[in-house]
This record gives C-alpha cells, sequence and structure tokens, in this order.
C-alpha cells in the first residue's frame, strides 16, 4: 500500500483586525458595533483559502483507521466463508468511501459509485465483525471473538444438524466414522468369507455324501446285476447239462469210486493215477457214455482187455481191465450201449473199471471234472 499524505490543512491568516461586515455594520469591536462572520480575519482568511487544483487518491492507513481488536486468521483457500484479511480490506473501503459512497480517482476523473452490500448481513456471516461495523467500543474482548469460528468451511448439512459448527471437529468425526465404517466393512467381510467357507464346507460335504451314495448305489446295482447274470449263467448251465445228461450216462450203475486221478503212488508206471477207478462186481455190464466210433478193442498189456470210444469232438473214452468186450474195432454205439464186463485183467489189485479221457492231442485229463462238465454226477 503506497504511503498517504496527511490531510491538507485549511490556511488562516492571524492578522486579528476586524473588516467591513458582510452586512454593512462598521468593522472593529467598539460600542454599538457587532463583528460579522465575514468581517471576521480568521475566517476570512479560510474564505480566501482556494480549493487545490486536483484531489488526490486518500488509502486508509494503520494510522487513519481504528485497530482491530483480536487476533486474525487467514486462511489461504475459503471453501464457504471470507477470510479475516477480507475483512479488515472491507472495513478500510468502507471507511474511504465515507458516508456518501463516492470515491474521486487521481487525475481527474469522473465520479464513480460504489455499490455496498448490506452490512448487517455481513455482520452475520462474519463473527467478530459486528462491533467493528457499528464502531461499537463496548464490543466483546477479543478472546470471545477468536472463541467463535471464523468460517462454516468443511462443516455439512448432517455436521450441523449434530450440532458440530466447527471444521476441525467436524472433519476429526468424519475421520472417526469412515474408521468405523471401514471397521464395520472389515467384520462383515470376514463374516461373509468364514460364511462363504462354511457353505463351500457344506457343499463339499453334501457333494461327498451325494459321491458316495450314488458310489454304493452304483456298486450295488453292479452287484445285484452280477447276482442276476451268475443267476442266468447257472440256469442256462443247468440247462444246457440237462440236455447234456439226456446225451450222456455215467458208464456203470452200480460202483464205488477208490483211486482217483492225480494219485501217486508206486502201482502206476508213470508214478500218478491217470484215470477214475469205479470198482464193482465182475460181469457188470460197462455203457457207452456218449455216441461215438469204437476205434480200438483188445488186449492192452498192463491195462488188460482194453476198449476205446472216440466222441465226435475228438475226445476218447477208455474202458480198462475188462473181463470181456462186446464190441469190435468200426462200431458206431450210441449212449447207453453195453460195450463189455468189468474184470480184473492186466496189471490190478481187485475188479474195477479203470476209466480214462483223452483229449484230442493225446493228454490225460480228469475223468471225474470231464463226467460233471456232462451234467454227471459220479
Amino acid at each position: 500500500m503506497a504511503s498517504n499524505r496527511p490531510a491538507p490543512e485549511a490556511l488562516c491568516i492571524p492578522n486579528g483586525s476586524l473588516t467591513e461586515g458582510a452586512d454593512g455594520g462598521d468593522g472593529g469591536d467598539g460600542p454599538g458595533g457587532h463583528t460579522g462572520y465575514a468581517g471576521y480575519d480568521g475566517y476570512a482568511g479560510y474564505a480566501a483559502q482556494e480549493p487545490p487544483a486536483s484531489w488526490e487518491e486518500w488509502n486508509p492507513t494503520a494510522e487513519s483507521v481504528r485497530p482491530v481488536r483480536g487476533k486474525h486468521r487467514i486462511h489461504k483457500k475459503g471453501g464457504g466463508g471470507l477470510a479475516r484479511s477480507s475483512t479488515v480490506l472491507g472495513v478500510g473501503v468502507i471507511a474511504a468511501v465515507g458516508a456518501g459512497g463516492i470515491a474521486t480517482a487521481q487525475g481527474g476523473k469522473p465520479p464513480v459509485s460504489i455499490s455496498l452490500p448490506d452490512m448487517a448481513s455481513v455482520a452475520d456471516s462474519l463473527p467478530g465483525v459486528g462491533s467493528l461495523i457499528d464502531g461499537d467500543d463496548t464490543a466483546e474482548p477479543a478472546t470471545a471473538a477468536a472463541a467463535a469460528p471464523l468460517s462454516s468451511a468443511g462443516v455439512t448439512g448432517a455436521d450441523a444438524e449434530r450440532g458440530t459448527t466447527d471444521a476441525g471437529e467436524a472433519l476429526r468425526a468424519r475421520i472417526l466414522q469412515q474408521a468405523e465404517n471401514q471397521h464395520h466393512q472389515a467384520d462383515d467381510a470376514q463374516r461373509r468369507q468364514a460364511e462363504d467357507a462354511a457353505v463351500a464346507k457344506a457343499a463339499a460335504t453334501a457333494k461327498a455324501q451325494q459321491g458316495k451314495a450314488a458310489a454304493d448305489a452304483k456298486a450295488k446295482a453292479a452287484a445285484e446285476k452280477r447276482e442276476k447274470e451268475e443267476a442266468a449263467r447257472k440256469k442256462r448251465e443247468a440247462e444246457r447239462l440237462a440236455k447234456l445228461a439226456k446225451s450222456f450216462t455215467l458208464p456203470v450203475t452200480s460202483y464205488v469210486l477208490t483211486s482217483h486221478f492225480g494219485d501217486s503212488g508206486s502201482m502206476w508206471s508213470s508214478g500218478s493215477h491217470t484215470g477214475l477207478d469205479f470198482a464193482g462186481s465182475s460181469g457188470t455190464p460197462l455203457k457207452a457214455v456218449h455216441s461215438g466210433t469204437i476205434t480200438e478193442a483188445g488186449w492192452a498189456r498192463a491195462y488188460g482187455y482194453r476198449t476205446v470210444l472216440k466222441l465226435d469232438d475228438g475226445t476218447e473214452i477208455w474202458y480198462c481191465h475188462q473181463s470181456s468186450l462186446a464190441v469190435s474195432v468200426g462200431q458206431k454205439v450210441s449212449t447207453g450201449d453195453v460195450i463189455g464186463r468189468m474184470g480184473g485183467t492186466g496189471n490190478v489189485t481187485g475188479v474195477h473199471l479203470h476209466l480214462e479221457v483223452r483229449t484230442s492231442g493225446g493228454g490225460a485229463i480228469d475223468p471225474l471234472s470231464w463226467l460233471r462238465s456232462k451234467g454227471l454226477t459220479p
């Protein structure tokens, strides 16, 4: 701010003499006379003073403006009010303008009218400024003005409803509220995570139980299927054996099984028994187990009298140790036909039928299993 010059003082000519009055009366202070205002030297001196050629702009300074009580806060950025520095500037402008509201610029420019705001509204919006505008010397102490909030910047409508008018307290309350909200959000997130984990675990358990139940049901169905298939197989096998039993028969009707296939001993040249022995009475009829062709009928050294019956599939049936033969080579026989008589010829210890079953390749197999495969039960 530029330095201000002091206001010009009025010129006065202190000559102490009286001049002729403006009303034509005698001058002087003698008896019967009176003094006219225009006749007094001092007032004449004021009247004789010519106004200056031009007016200079006068700006208020600390010497020309009443000091402002209290401490002033200066807000660099305002969000909802006026800064105290602006208040002081406004007061200075008010004092400079004066009651007429007219300011004259230097250089002879025409006067400019300045529109002033309502001082009552300014005083209401700016705490502590009302006393400055009213010119009241009995204003509250500076501490009372400083205690009031200078601005409502940062105070929302919700803060005002809660009774908070201080921007700092409002900010603190919002920070605490935000922290509490974040805490609640964290608790909610943790609770949701726990609930999601419980739901996932329950779903996994239910899925595992469903999988186990499905596996059990599948296994049960498979077992039932196997049982049904086995039952069906046994039924088919029984039907087949029943049918075969009609076409097969045991070689002898009255007998006792003594030696089985695979028995070991010194009585057999191979070291083990190669057939199945049916012990009985000498002369008991021996029957053809199935239809076929006689390929051998005669003496066979250790086998005694032997008859070989060849079936249609190539299987050979040996009847050994016979006392007599009833068929000849090349003869066709049917199931149940008598082919010879039980005896004790050859290498034997008693009367019996030594029955052997040979495959088409010549290997001996268990006669008991073979007879059972044909539906026969020795």
